[in-house]
């Protein structure tokens, strides 16, 4: 499930944020679903359990999952709730790009032709 890349610049606890997020958003991780134990995880990907840790209170901290003393983590009831809450805080650094796109002369229809085939 998680892959670790050990000669990226990411951090190895923000790799794991980072795929905890995709999973959820490819519904690999539904709202309720139990994460691995940091032991089962330290075992999977080899990485120090403190970093594994880390990642877990980070993921605690925005919300996505939540702790529950003595079973583990799991991913939030109302997680599509803070993932599109974290995506519109996106929007205007998307509006920005797009502006710049368009300025530097691409076809505002051929970005509007990216997000149509992004959403069928």
């Amino acid at each position: 499930m998680y892959t670790i890349d050990m000669q990226s610049r990411t951090p190895v606890f923000e790799q794991i944020i980072l795929q905890t997020e995709e999973f959820v958003r490819a519904g690999i991780l539904k709202p309720g679903d139990k994460l691995p134990s940091i032991r089962e995880l330290t075992g999977m990907i080899g990485v120090n359990p403190n970093t594994i840790a880390k990642a877990y209170a980070e993921l605690d901290r925005r919300g996505i999952a939540v702790s529950v003393t003595g079973k583990g983590f799991f991913i939030a009831n109302n997680i599509s709730e803070i993932m599109r809450s974290s995506a519109e805080k996106k929007l205007p650094e998307f509006e920005k790009l797009a502006k710049e796109l368009i300025d530097s002369g691409i076809d505002r229809n051929k970005l509007i032709k990216i997000i149509t085939d992004l959403t069928t």
